[in-house]
């Protein structure tokens, strides 16, 4: 029996490894992209857990200070395979990205060239079909009723008009408010279970990490010479202050490293233009910003510390909350409450739709027609998301010739 569970638990850290692998290869387009890709392969196509379960995941991510997208990879792999099988989500997603990141990262300026500039404007594009594939999916399965796509259309009200994170977590906060109100009384389902196979000592254990780390790491800093603890708590302030992750965090990098002497502004910039172009998180920028610091520590070894230091804090997070999940989730107040939520998230999706992903890509009509080849592809003929963005990015090197 100990031995069918352990060839069990080596295969679904196989699965996940492949799965994160494939993901982290092709997820183009930044954290509300990567959502709708690991909705499509996990859920979708490989039924790790249901719809509402993800959503309910997603919604939560977004509360929580980190980058959304690596938190929700975290906790699929938590639930598919333990503790164990969460690090090889998170390393199977992160490192692709990392090793794009150091061997591009110095020829960033070799992508300003027309078939340069048309692959990365490409795969700006196959992001718009993937994150309207996300919201149309979701909104059937999470805004059936009128209740809730009316509060999914609030959400996107409050998005657009406050385009901030403070608009994304105040629309999500808002629709768990009607939610509770408005949905109480709705056929709401008991499906959603999320598995997550970690004891709540560990959870407790985890968040008080999270703010002795918080408080401590800025005396120590303080009262050491050395620069790798330097980089260290600088790095996890980051990721420990800001909600919603991504771009957010950039201005607080460079705070961090380009005011301090430590990256000079031009490989500030031609590192950020890099992480555009490189599938999987954009916190992996962390990684080129250790591997090109002034003072040691740097190379391999600063970019190992700024990459853990960065993703820790959100991790330590979400790791101390998710254990208390599903019960919080068994109370009839909490269902009505999460059912708004979720409807906010699709609003959320929704707004991120126009901008900044159709903003920031479809600059033209054959920029349109492109993405709405993308999004036939994957929604009509099924087609694999790493196809598409194949097809899509050479599609955007033959716009750039016309």
């Amino acid at each position: 029996m100990q031995k069918t569970l352990q060839v069990r638990k080596n295969q679904n850290w196989e699965e996940i490894f492949s799965a994160f692998l494939k993901l982290g290869l092709t997820s183009f387009g930044g954290p509300i992209a990567h959502l709708g890709y690991f909705r499509d392969e996990l859920v979708i196509r490989r039924r790790w857990m249901s719809e509402t379960a993800y959503a309910d995941l997603v919604a939560l991510c977004q509360f929580v200070p980190g980058p959304a997208s690596s938190q929700v990879g975290f906790a699929l792999g938590l639930s598919r395979g333990g503790f164990v099988g969460a690090m090889i989500a998170w390393a199977a997603f992160t490192l692709p990205s990392v090793l794009f990141l150091l061997v591009f990262a110095y020829s960033a300026f070799a992508l300003g060239g027309p078939l340069g500039q048309g692959f990365i404007h490409g795969l700006k594009l196959v992001a718009v079909a993937v994150v309207a594939q996300a919201v149309w999916g979701m909104a059937r399965n999470l805004c059936p009723d009128r209740v809730r796509a009316s509060i999914a259309v609030g959400a996107v009200l409050m998005a657009v008009f406050l385009p901030t994170t403070l608009g994304q977590i105040g629309a999500i906060i808002s629709g768990t408010i009607c939610g509770l109100w408005f949905c109480k009384n709705l056929p709401l389902a008991n499906a959603g279970h999320l598995s997550v196979r970690l004891p709540k000592t560990i959870a407790v254990f985890a968040l008080l990490s999270f703010f002795i780390l918080l408080i401590a790491l800025p005396f120590i800093a303080a009262t050491s010479s050395s620069q790798a603890v330097a980089l260290f708590e600088a790095f996890y302030r980051a990721g420990a202050l800001v909600f919603g992750g991504g771009h957010v965090v950039l201005p607080l990098l460079e705070a961090s490293v380009v005011e301090t002497g430590w990256v000079n502004a031009d490989s500030f910039l031609a590192g950020y233009g890099v992480v555009q172009a490189v599938p999987g998180p954009l916190f992996t920028f962390a990684a080129y910003l250790g591997a090109v610091v002034a003072p040691e520590a740097n190379g391999i070894l600063g970019a190992i510390i700024c990459l853990i230091a960065i993703f820790l804090p959100g991790m330590l997070l979400l790791a101390g909350v998710l254990p208390f999940w599903d019960d919080l989730r068994k109370i009839r107040g909490a269902q009505a409450g999460m059912a708004g939520a979720n409807a906010a998230v699709v609003g959320i999706l929704a707004s991120a739709l126009y901008d900044p992903v159709s903003t920031g890509a479809i600059l033209a009509p054959p920029d349109f027609a492109v993405a709405l080849a993308a999004f036939t592809l994957l929604i009509a003929w099924k087609v694999s998301p790493w196809k598409v963005v194949l097809l899509t990015a050479l599609a955007g090197m033959g716009l750039s010739l016309l």
